[in-house]
């Protein structure tokens, strides 16, 4: 039987942090604001709102602290979300120590295996940030889950994806990525942290003009206070664009 990562919380200068199987921050959570998302990478998976404005039903695999089903329990009420973690230790640190809400009507937490939990059009919005000893696990990286998503998500709907960019095999995952979502997929790095976004999208029209990304930025900026006119000019760096908009591939799909 495998040895279980090891678990720790430590706090600095008014800031919680919990650390998985090592050093490598997993969560991190302000004291003063505990349903604010600190962390820089947390924020950037937001940008999702840019193409996919109104989520009904998430899926999240992957709890951590529970920065994301926190920050979406207190600003999205309109949203359900369900969280699958395979650890039950992080689920009783989560909730005794970083202010994970108990379940309702619009949050549930399951312990399970996430790449389990994936069923044909179960949510619209579909999120993974899991990691073992700092890399994914392999299920949650396979062709086989990327299918799954694909085929799990309703449409209009979004995968977000967090991984690190110095994963030496970020080109063959993002890859696998493209060949599950006929090539709808935008990548971008994060502002501050060394992690690169992934969004893949189900029903998305073929193109998104500049001048409409910059306008629900703006929008999206005063609404929820993050940098969304700061992750616009992000995408042209890894993605396919022209002066006008930000295109995105026709979509086959599915497995």
């Amino acid at each position: 039987m495998s040895r279980r990562p090891a678990l720790a919380v430590s706090e600095e200068r008014g800031v919680r942090t919990l650390h998985v199987g090592g050093e490598a921050i997993q969560s991190s959570m302000r004291l003063s604001d505990p349903f604010a998302l600190e962390l820089d990478y947390t924020r950037c998976m937001l940008a999702f709102l840019l193409f996919h404005p109104r989520p009904r039903r998430a899926l999240k695999i992957g709890l951590g602290g529970g920065s994301l089903p926190k920050y979406f329990w207190r600003r999205l009420p309109w949203l359900r979300m369900r969280v699958v973690e395979l650890d039950a230790r992080v689920v009783k640190v989560a909730r005794e120590q970083f202010e994970l809400p108990p379940d309702d009507a619009r949050l549930r937490v399951e312990i399970g295996d996430g790449a389990e939990a994936l069923a044909p059009e179960c949510c619209d919005l579909l999120l993974v940030d899991a990691f073992a000893d700092e890399h994914p696990p392999a299920a949650l990286v396979s062709q086989a889950f990327f299918d799954a998503a694909w085929l799990a998500l309703e449409a209009p709907g979004a995968l977000v994806m967090n991984l690190m960019n110095d994963d030496p095999k970020l080109d063959e995952r993002l890859q696998r990525v493209e060949r599950a979502f006929g090539g709808a997929v935008l990548a971008f790095h994060a502002l501050y942290d060394p992690n690169v976004i992934v969004i893949a999208l189900k029903g998305a029209p073929p193109r998104f003009d500049w001048d409409l990304l910059r306008s629900r930025a703006h929008a999206l900026e005063r609404r929820y206070g993050l940098p969304f006119t700061r992750y616009v000019p992000r995408f042209r760096r890894m993605n396919r664009c022209d002066a006008q908009a930000l295109i995105i591939a026709a979509q086959g799909g599915g497995a």
